[in-house]
């Protein structure tokens, strides 16, 4: 009897227990109640074990050691300075002398990379803070080689500040202007889509610039249309709305014409550049090389299968190819985005043997060795130390899931510097002689641990205790991973998020959120797991609310070699779409889980996706949502659509299948959401969306959000988008 009453004391103490839990909810979510602790805006000091900061509100920039962590001196103070004065500084560039600053301030965003702000350059000795330029703010800051010149872009222009000359200040370029001419940094479509917000740069002894001058005034422009709206509140459009109009090239559509240009600082006489390129191609980087007479400028065709390397030399303009990158389908951005150039070296990754690994090749052109040769990718690239002829990076070796850190020496031999299972990251010194490795996995925050270069950890700054410890008063449980084959012999790997109080013996309604684009990873044992990051802690709020939440990558997505990224080729949304509604079918077999009550939702390519598994044919959804969802690829951007879809032209019939022409066979209680100022993906796609549902006589619920980019936040806007998000399916699978 006595030990009765204790089993019935023990279930109340754990009854109470769960029922004491805190609840969670979407403002705490979305506010950062739950953000784990980082070690954020360490910039390494090149050929020092030391790195910077910007701390104490933005006021100052220390540094410290890699090694002890301790602070080993202040490069600004803000309340310290001579001559001009800042309040708060955005961010900085160092002078590759280390002897001068430039400081941001008054940062304003363009797109997604760009922005603008003011400039000072500060002499870190003196303390002397002046103006970079007195002409408004400036663009892509570049110090030359000696650290004696700045060159910048404004208005579509390249200007140059003289340091020895008082910083006299003159114009390159006269032919900028909005919407027609750019020098210097890209346009809207190849910022996007090449990653990159800068194409300008100085040769090696600082006695020319070199940039790409896009010529856009062929490009069809697309106007946003804005409004007065509240934070911000936008005065010009109190009465009547204006509209923003930028160049954005679609898919089949003009884009801008590239070319290369020099200009003799001496003699201010400009050069056109020799580099090939087809008419309708694009030239994704320019880059500065250790020899004054050459630069390297890339070259690659429409289809995006061909990517070419020139050396040019910026005086007699004449390009020679170093090296011809020719793969199956499309060349993947991280060759633009990760390729390092050294002093006598050029490390590039490459997927030609079928998986992502890395070649080395001199500056002549000449392939030295190849990095990696198992079936797994190469995902990062960390460094390469020219001294010794080591390479760093993370590789998902283990499993697609995981990430490690690895060297590899100049003799072939390859070492793994992290030991742990779960997703690491790594920041190496200047010296290569330490690294801060940043490790997570799925149910644990962010770990700091700084190492030696061969793995050894030295102390652990951040471990993010505090965050665990509050997480074990909110109904967060263990993420389960799982694996499945589908009917089409296609074995997929998801993960699952049960409810705190879940019992086998109960049918549970189910939320399934994926992204599913080309490369893109969202099942990883990583604290950036989840469908809002940050552990998942929106999906836990949506577990709290009776849900189990799933999450399954399909063909298409990364880190499982190219064969399985590519498959998706020419035909993007088909079998991604094949794969969730597969997905759903398989949970309702399930016993815990009712196949009448399956919702589906993502953001971006994931509310195309969204859309496409609702219409795919099968009615296995009972609702879902579509977050700013491209709805057919032809309203898209040229260069992301055409690398995986080549144009219009060329594939009419992988075009024409999308959720517009699939709207008849739309199934389940849909609800959209677009920002109105989204100049990614145009409100257009789902206004032309809405138009098919109700030719077709399809129901359908729509959430605008006024002024609001692809991201859809600011003031109030997240916390009202996720409640309705998590509203609609309480609605509709509850």
């Amino acid at each position: 009897m006595k030990r009765f009453f204790f089993l019935i004391a023990t279930i109340m103490m754990t009854s109470s227990t769960i029922l004491a839990k805190e609840k969670l909810d979407i403002p705490s979510i979305t506010n950062g109640t739950f953000a784990a602790q980082r070690m954020s805006g360490i910039i390494p000091i090149e050929g020092t074990d030391q790195y910077a900061r910007i701390e104490n509100e933005g006021t100052m920039i220390k540094t410290y050691s890699f090694k002890t962590g301790k602070e080993t001196g202040v490069l600004f103070d803000a309340n310290h300075t001579m001559g001009e004065s800042v309040k708060q500084i955005d961010g900085y560039i160092m002078s590759p002398d280390g002897k001068r600053m430039l400081i941001q301030t008054n940062t304003n965003s363009i797109y997604r990379r760009s922005f603008m702000a003011d400039f000072y350059i500060y002499t870190i000795q003196s303390r002397k803070l002046a103006k970079l330029s007195d002409g408004g703010p400036q663009q892509v800051p570049t110090w030359s080689p000696d650290g004696t010149m700045v060159a910048f872009v404004r208005d579509n222009n390249i200007f140059l500040v003289k340091l020895l000359y008082d910083n006299a200040e003159s114009q390159v370029t006269k032919d900028g202007k909005f919407n027609e001419i750019i020098n210097g940094i890209p346009d809207w479509v190849n910022e996007e889509e090449f990653s990159f917000n800068k194409s300008l740069c100085f040769n090696a002894d600082a006695s020319m610039i070199c940039w790409i001058k896009y010529d856009e005034r062929n490009v069809k422009e697309y106007s946003l249309q804005m409004f007065q709206g509240m934070q911000p509140n936008l005065q010009d459009y109190a009465l009547y709305p204006g509209v923003y109009s930028y160049k954005y090239p679609k898919a089949g559509e003009d884009n801008s014409k590239v070319t290369a240009w020099s200009f003799d600082i001496k003699s201010k006489q400009v050069r056109q550049l020799d580099v090939p390129v087809d008419a309708d191609g694009y030239m994704p980087r320019i880059l500065p090389t250790n020899d004054a007479n050459k630069i390297l400028v890339y070259s690659m065709n429409r289809h995006q299968d061909r990517l070419h390397i020139y050396s040019v030399n910026p005086r007699s303009t004449v390009a020679q190819l170093l090296i011809k990158e020719s793969v199956e389908k499309y060349v993947k951005e991280d060759v633009l985005t990760a390729t390092i150039i050294g002093k006598n070296h050029l490390l590039m990754p490459s997927d030609r043997d079928g998986n992502m690994h890395l070649y080395v090749y001199t500056m002549n052109g000449s392939l030295e060795r190849k990095i990696g040769d198992g079936k797994y990718d190469i995902t990062t690239i960390y460094g390469y130390d020219e001294a010794t002829g080591d390479v760093y990076y993370q590789a998902a070796s283990l499993n697609a899931h995981d990430r490690q850190v690895y060297v590899s020496h100049k003799n072939g031999k390859t070492v793994r510097l992290t030991n742990q299972e779960g997703w690491n990251q790594a920041i190496f010194s200047g010296d290569y002689k330490y690294f801060i490795n940043t490790w997570s996995d799925k149910d644990h925050p962010y770990v700091y641990t700084v190492r030696d270069n061969n793995g050894k950890i030295l102390s652990t700054p951040v471990d993010n205790k505090e965050l665990v410890n509050k997480l074990a008063n909110y109904p967060v449980t263990k993420k389960e991973m799982f694996s499945f084959t589908t009917s089409e012999g296609v074995t997929l790997d998801g993960w699952m998020i049960k409810p705190a109080n879940f019992d086998a013996n109960k049918k549970y309604p189910v939320i399934m959120f994926q992204y599913s684009g080309p490369g893109s990873q969202q099942v990883v044992n990583s604290w950036n797991i989840g469908s809002m990051g940050s552990g998942g802690m929106y999906d836990y709020y949506l577990a709290q609310e009776g849900f189990i939440v799933v999450c399954v990558d399909g063909r298409g997505t990364g880190a499982r070699g190219a064969e399985w990224e590519k498959c998706t080729y020419k035909t993007l949304g088909n079998l991604e779409a094949k794969d969730q509604v597969e997905t759903a079918l398989w949970l309702g077999k399930q016993s815990f889980v009712d196949k009448d009550r399956i919702g589906i939702w993502g953001w971006s390519y994931g509310g195309y996706c969204t859309l496409m598994s609702m219409s795919e044919g099968r009615g296995v959804f009972k609702a879902g949502v579509a977050v700013a969802p491209p709805t057919s690829y032809r309203y898209y951007d040229s260069i992301y659509t055409e690398r995986y879809m080549r144009t219009p032209k060329e594939n009419q019939k992988g075009y024409e299948d999308n959720p517009i022409s699939r709207a008849e066979k739309m199934h389940g209680a849909l609800l959209l959401c677009h920002g109105l100022a989204d100049d990614n993906v145009h409100p257009q796609n789902t206004f032309e969306y809405t138009e098919a549902l109700v030719q077709a006589d399809k129901d359908f619920k729509m959430n605008v959000y006024t002024n609001r980019n692809h991201s859809i936040y600011g003031g109030n806007t997240r916390n009202h988008l996720l409640r309705q998000i998590t509203q609609f399916f309480i609605d509709n699978l509850k």
